[in-house]
């Protein structure tokens, strides 16, 4: 199998890039804004934890929250307006959001290691954590807040930059409550398929699924050895993408006419901005699973199977420079399929 091109301008290897903030109990690293200049309206983190590692209460100021657990187990607490406060478990193939400006945190309560893909609505995510804040006050406004002297809060470290990862030195405790249905969790691989053929499935995550998602949603998209995502573009809506599993090839046009083709694998994250026309096919020898990100609540799609459809036959000769009779006998598509089985022989992988 041929390695991934991180050459392209469009990809951001996340399992080789070093994490940005990384401890004895996890690490976290980044595709945003800083890493990927091209990215508007979407970032992408990965998240391991190891046993016992928390990702500190924190919040974001300016983005919301996606996050997708590819595995181990993890305890989602959030903390949002007029002390709501939403406590629930996560496990693989299980999904988050939180709301820009809710405090969370993420607790591995498993004995091996707890790892998740998490997106954000913008480019540049701005942090707050608890500590940070607190660390921001002084012992008297403290000491105010909650009725107690100023020295209560003498040993509390001042350092206002945040933890990110840190360790609890206790046995998880999980309420009962928590391992029931919650607004903010959806069990997105245990739903039926919105789209299965033999070429691949696509479960879906928008807000006609799970009501309370804002400005952001994810297709959970497999594509089999004889699949292929078809040519498209999204009319409103940019796209990032992260490889759970397996091998592809992607094509992307630039507006400057140039098409960028290149390999990923697992661990690889891409991004297109909206209308750029672009494919994925698998090219691996197994499953190729993709975890694709929107920056809308319910993406929009443009695929090659159905537009053809929608000018005569001479409007299509005289765009591509062609005889009629060259053109292909293309057939009549009223609804785009999206996934397409592959009958001819795959591209030479380079």
């Amino acid at each position: 199998m041929a390695s991934t091109d991180s050459r392209s301008r469009h990809v951001v290897s996340l399992a080789k890039r070093p994490p940005r903030s990384s401890g004895s109990h996890g690490f976290i690293t980044h595709m945003d804004g800083a890493d990927l200049p091209m990215l508007r309206g979407l970032s992408m983190r990965h998240l391991l934890l190891r046993p016992q590692g928390l990702r500190e209460p924190h919040w974001h100021a300016n983005a919301h929250e996606l996050g997708y657990c590819l595995r181990g187990k993890a305890l989602i607490t959030i903390a949002g307006n007029h002390a709501e406060r939403e406590c629930f478990t996560v496990a693989p193939g299980e999904m988050f959001f939180v709301p820009s400006g809710a405090m969370h945190s993420i607790e591995n309560i498993g004995d091996g290691n707890a790892e998740f893909v998490l997106a954000f609505s913008h480019e540049k995510p701005e942090d707050f954590g608890i500590k940070a804040a607190f660390g921001a006050m002084t012992d008297a406004v403290l000491g105010n807040t909650y009725d107690l002297p100023a020295s209560a809060f003498a040993r509390l470290e001042r350092l206002t930059p945040s933890g990110n990862i840190v360790a609890v030195a206790r046995q998880p405790i999980v309420e009962e409550q928590a391992r029931h249905v919650n607004r903010y969790k959806y069990s997105v691989e245990a739903t039926p398929p919105q789209i299965d053929f033999p070429a691949g499935t696509a479960h879906t995550t928008k807000a006609a699924l799970w009501p309370v998602l804002q400005d952001i949603a994810m297709f959970s998209v497999t594509i089999s050895q004889k699949g292929m995502r078809e040519p498209h573009w999204h009319p409103r809506t940019a796209e990032m993408g992260y490889v759970a599993a397996g091998h592809a090839r992607m094509t992307i046009l630039d507006p400057d006419g140039r098409a960028d083709t290149y390999l990923i694998g697992p661990g690889d994250a891409y991004f297109i901005p909206r209308a750029y026309p672009h494919h994925i096919e698998n090219v691996g020898e197994g499953m190729l699973h993709l975890l694709i990100f929107f920056d809308q609540v319910s993406p929009g799609d443009v695929g090659f199977r159905s537009l053809i459809n929608a000018y005569p036959r001479d409007v299509l000769t005289a765009a591509f420079g062609v005889a009629e009779s060259d053109l292909p006998p293309f057939p009549f598509t009223e609804i785009d399929p999206l996934l397409v089985s592959r009958i001819n022989t795959i591209d030479p992988v380079q």
